[in-house]
C-alpha cells in the first residue's frame, strides 16, 4: 500500500529530528534552545560565585512529620488543641500571661502600726479615790477638775483613770496585751490598798493605729469625689476626715501622706479599712 506523501514527510521529519529533551525543570526543551544554552556562558553573581545548578532552585520535597512530637511550650487550659495533623508536631501559640495584680499596701511594705489602745475593766467594788490618792505612787486626784483618779505606771507606760464606782479605763498601751497586763497592774495596786478589787469585763473600747502612703494626696479632689464620706474644712482643721461605713472607721488623712485611723475595736478592722482606702488615695496622688 502506497504511503501519503503528507505521513511520509512526517515519519521524515521524525527521523531527522532527535526527540524532545526534558530540562530539571520539566519544560520542553528544542535543539535550538540547547544550542543556545550552550553557547550562552553561565551568569556570575555579584560576588563571583556560579549560581547553583537549576535542580537546586526546585522546592524541597515535603518533609515527613517527626516520629513524636514536639515539646508545647505553653502547656496547660491555656492551649486549645487543634483536629489539625500540623498540631501534633507545631507548638501551639504562647498564652499570654497572667496579668500583674493591683498594687497593696501591704506588697509594698505599708502597714498601719498601733498607737495607742483604750479598754475598760470593772474592778466590782466601790472605792475611796481620797485614800487611793493619799497612798498610791504616781496618782493625783482633784475632784474640781475630774471626778477620777489618775494614775501612771511606767512599763508598760500607760494612763488609768479610776472611778468611784470601781470601773476603770487604761489608756496609751500599744497592743491588745500590753493594754491587759497594764489593767491587771492597776488592779494589783488597788488590792494591796486593801480594797476586794477583782478583774472583771475586760475589752478594748478603741485602737488607733497611722501610718504613712509616702506620697502627697490632693485632699480638694478626695472631698469632691466622696463628699457622702468625707468632710473637709481647712481653716478648721488641716486633714480631711472620711468616715468609713466598713468597717466602721474614721480616718484623718492629712496632705502629706500621713494616715491616721481610728474607731476600731480589734486590729483586722485597722488592716482592713487602711486597704480599702488605700487604692482611693492612689487615685488622688499630687503628680
Amino acid at each position: 500500500m502506497a504511503t501519503h506523501p503528507i505521513d511520509r514527510g512526517r515519519e521524515e521529519y521524525q527521523r531527522d529530528v532527535p526527540l524532545v529533551m526534558q530540562s530539571p525543570l520539566h519544560e520542553p526543551m528544542t535543539p535550538m534552545t540547547q544550542f543556545m544554552d550552550q553557547q550562552q556562558p553561565p551568569p556570575q553573581t555579584p560576588t563571583g560565585q556560579t549560581p547553583a545548578p537549576a535542580s537546586s532552585l526546585m522546592p524541597p520535597p515535603s518533609l515527613p512529620p517527626p516520629s513524636h512530637p514536639l515539646p508545647n511550650p505553653s502547656p496547660g487550659p491555656s492551649s486549645v488543641p487543634s483536629s489539625s495533623p500540623s498540631s501534633s508536631y507545631y507548638p501551639s501559640p504562647i498564652s499570654p500571661r497572667t496579668p500583674l495584680s493591683a498594687v497593696t499596701p501591704e506588697s509594698i511594705g505599708i502597714v498601719p502600726q498601733l498607737q495607742n489602745i483604750v479598754s475598760t475593766v470593772n474592778l466590782k467594788c466601790k472605792l475611796d479615790l481620797k485614800k487611793i490618792a493619799l497612798h498610791a505612787r504616781n496618782a493625783e486626784y482633784n475632784p474640781k477638775r475630774f471626778a477620777a483618779v489618775i494614775m501612771r505606771i511606767r512599763d508598760p507606760r500607760t494612763t488609768a483613770l479610776v472611778f468611784s464606782s470601781g470601773k476603770m479605763v487604761c489608756t496609751g498601751a500599744k497592743s491588745e496585751d500590753l493594754s491587759r497586763l497594764a489593767a491587771r497592774k492597776y488592779a494589783r495596786i488597788i488590792q494591796k490598798l486593801g480594797f476586794p478589787a477583782q478583774f472583771r469585763e475586760f475589752k478594748v473600747q478603741n485602737m488607733v493605729g497611722s501610718c504613712d502612703v509616702k506620697f502627697p494626696i490632693r485632699l480638694e479632689g478626695l472631698v469632691v469625689a466622696h463628699p457622702q464620706f468625707s468632710s473637709y474644712e481647712p481653716e478648721l482643721f488641716p486633714g480631711l476626715i472620711y468616715r468609713m461605713v466598713r468597717p466602721r472607721i474614721v480616718l484623718l488623712i492629712f496632705v502629706s501622706g500621713k494616715v491616721v485611723l481610728t474607731g476600731a475595736k480589734e486590729r483586722s478592722e485597722i488592716m482592713e479599712a487602711f486597704h480599702n482606702i488605700y487604692p482611693i488615695l492612689k487615685n488622688f496622688k499630687k503628680t
